[in-house]
Parts: C-alpha cells; structure tokens; sequence
C-alpha cells in the first residue's frame, strides 16, 4: 500500500460541496492497479447529445489514452455534435504511456468493456491514465471492476471520483459554479489531479469539468483552449510536462440552456478551472508556499509570458524562498535567462508592495530585514517591471522543499 503523504499546508479548507450536473453520473471503484485498500478507477457516463472539447499534453512522448483521445475529439469535430451517449475512464497508479503497441491494446480493451456495460459507442469513450510510465497497464484489473463501475453510477459521485484518480497528490481538487441566464440556473463542476510533474504545455494534468449547459462543440472548444492559456498554462511545479495531461469539457444540454456567448457562463468556466489549477499548485509536491510571480511592461504577452515562467521555474529561485531568503539577485538572474526584450535600466522588481528594485539598482527604501519578513508568508507575490512595453502575465507555482526530493525519490518503491 502507498506510503500516506501529510496534507500541504496551503490546501483549503475541506473538499468543496459539489453540486450534481443534470446529464452525468459518476462511480469509482477499487481496481488494484498500483494502490491497495483504495478506490484507483473513476468512471463518468454522460447523456446522448453531450458536447465533449479537450486541450492534451504537447509532450512527444504523449500516452496512448491522449492519442486515443486526440484523435476521437478530432473526429467529433469532423461530424459535428454527437447524439450518442459518451464515458471518461480514469486509472490511477500507471500512465499507460511509453508502452508501445500494448499501450494502445489496454487502451481498446478498456473502450470495448465501457461500451459493453453502458451502451456508449466506443469511439465515444475517452480514457487517460495517471502514475508510473514505461509500465504496461495490467488492463484486465480494471475490465473486473466495470460491472461494479456502471451499476454504482451516481449523479452526486463526483467528490469519489476525485478521490480515485489521485497520485501523490495530498487532498481532492473540486470546484464548482452556478450562473444564471436568462433566469435559469447553469451549474459547471469539476475535478483535477496533480502534484507533480507538472508544467505548462497545455493541460499539465487531469482535468474533468462538467456543465449542464448547451454548447457546440465549435463554441465550446475555443472557449476551453483560451481559458486554459490563462490557467493551467500559468501553473508550473517542477517544469517537467507530464506524458498524459488531459483536460476534458463536458457540457451536457441537459438543461436546455444555450449557453453560447453569454459572458457570464465564459466567466464561471473560468473561475472553475482557475481555481482547480492553483489547487494543484497548492498541493505541490513537498510544497510550503504558493508563488505568484507577475510579469508588467513586457514587450508582449508572450514575451511576459517567457519572463514570469523562467522566474516560476528557477530552482535557485523557489528554493530561496523555500529557505525564507529574500535573495532577490535570483529573480534577476531569471529575467536575464528568459530571453525575454528587457531594459536592465528600468526593471523593477516588488515583494507585495515592497518596492525592491527600481530603475535597473537596489531601490534605497528597500531594507533587507523587510524582504526577510515578507518571505516568512505562506504566499508570496513577485512583481517584475521590464520596462519595454505593456505586455503582462502572471505564473503561479510553489516553492522548491526537501520534501519533493523525498517523495519523489521514493515514487515507485
């Protein structure tokens, strides 16, 4: 059985009371894929005229569950919205990924035993796997448990499925919304996994949301795809891209609401996935604080972009603050590295709203004990000026502990 990690201390509270989506039931069950004594397998089957879009890891050594998955979204795409009935199969404890020709053999073995115990086509069912790569997934665990799975579907048994599909993450991740249009109430929820491994090109996880509303799928996966640049393409805790990130949206109409273009559902989508992807960040794995570094004055976007995630992804960086040194040179360095446009003239650099350099030098109200004390904050904000434009971004990750050297030399044993 997994050795129990202690709970971040930059966790919530508690798991969030999940709303239940019309159009969706959930179960999870105990398959034995790596873990034992614990739920490993979530399943979630969505009603016929389900919208499904997806963003999935750029990795080029991507699993076979995202290659699986790539190419089914492309088809949905090609036909249109689908009228048939669709199903996420989630395992934890091994990725499915650098498994060669058996990868994509376990993948279709488990679309057949879906569609055989819930009547969702195949080409309808989207799998992805979590945990250990270059092992070959011992599919036939999971086929045993899908009676299990379809017969103990749920409408409220999405807090399970969160729980099934955890690695070393150290709580849940859930999140949910309600908005109003035209007077009729839309609910979106969903789940997340991840600790690890984790860096943005794209999805950087597992992702699950989950909406009543109606959306095309040409509505729905630009929308996805902006918010994700926003969210879980501005987290990063280590800068290693995981082989299996996949982020799944499932608007299921069952409300009859068309949700296309209205700005209020666009933003509740988002707080959704903004507050699912600084959850991973806060479950970090050996994590102490939670690091938002702001990017201003930026050539562009993109530029801010390269700028923030140098300084998010800097070793020497996260563990100065891990230590509580307000070694600002670090963030410097950083800027100096990204090859982001900057004038070394005018670069400022702010804990909070302590102003620690300014105009390219050691600002002179800056006092070394005042960084000392900001660094002692369970979150930390750094705010970096380069001075060349009006491009912005902000990054979150958290800081860099012997406790992610500890779990993650011990990950397999």
């Amino acid at each position: 059985m997994a050795k129990a990690l202690p709970v971040s201390p930059l966790a919530p509270a508690g798991f969030p009371d999940l709303p239940a989506v019309a159009g969706v039931r959930f179960a999870a069950a105990a398959a034995g894929v790596k873990y034992e004594g614990r739920d490993d397998v979530m399943l979630a089957v969505l009603d016929p005229g389900t919208t499904v879009a997806g963003v999935f890891t750029q990795s080029k050594t991507r699993s076979a569950p995202v290659l699986d998955c790539e190419a089914k979204l492309g088809a949905d795409r090609l036909r249109g919205d689908s009228r048939e009935a669709a199903a996420f199969l989630v395992n934890a404890g091994n990725s499915n990924a650098f498994t060669g020709r058996a990868g994509d053999e376990s993948v279709a073995a488990l679309c057949r035993a879906v569609s055989a115990a819930t009547n969702v086509p195949e080409a309808r069912v989207f799998t992805a796997s979590t945990g250990v790569i270059g092992e070959r997934l011992p599919h036939d665990r999971i086929e045993a448990v899908m009676e299990t799975l379809a017969t103990g579907l749920d409408a409220y048994g999405l807090p399970s499925a969160a729980r099934a599909i955890m690695t070393t993450d150290t709580f849940p991740k859930g999140a949910a919304r309600k908005v109003e249009i035209d007077d009729q109430t839309v609910t979106i929820a969903g789940i997340a996994k991840g600790s690890g491994m984790i860096a943005p090109d794209m999805a950087t996880l597992l992702v699950y949301l989950f909406t009543d509303a109606r959306l095309s799928a040409e509505a729905l996966q630009p929308l996805v795809a902006d918010h994700n640049a926003k969210t879980f393409n501005a987290i990063t805790v280590d800068s290693d891209t995981s082989t299996s990130d996949t982020l799944l949206v499932a608007a299921t109409g069952a409300t009859g609401i068309d949700a296309t273009g209205h700005e209020a559902f666009a933003t509740a989508l988002f707080d959704v996935m903004f507050d699912l992807a600084t959850q991973v960040v806060r479950d970090g794995e050996g994590a102490s604080k939670l690091i938002r570094v702001r990017v201003t004055g930026a050539a562009d976007n993109a530029d801010a972009r390269r700028a923030a995630m140098a300084v998010a992804n800097s070793p020497l960086v996260k563990t100065a603050i891990a230590g509580e040194d307000a070694n600002w040179g670090r963030i410097v360095m950083a800027i100096g590295k990204s090859g982001a446009a900057a004038d070394r003239d005018r670069i400022s650099i702010r804990f909070g709203e302590i102003v620690v350099a300014e105009n390219g030098w050691a600002a002179q109200s800056y006092r070394e004990e005042d960084g000392a004390a900001y660094m002692k904050r369970r979150e930390i904000d750094i705010v970096v000026g380069l001075g060349v434009g009006d491009g912005t971004f902000t990054a979150y990750t958290c800081d860099l502990t012997h406790g992610y050297i500890s779990i993650n030399a011990d990950y397999r044993s």
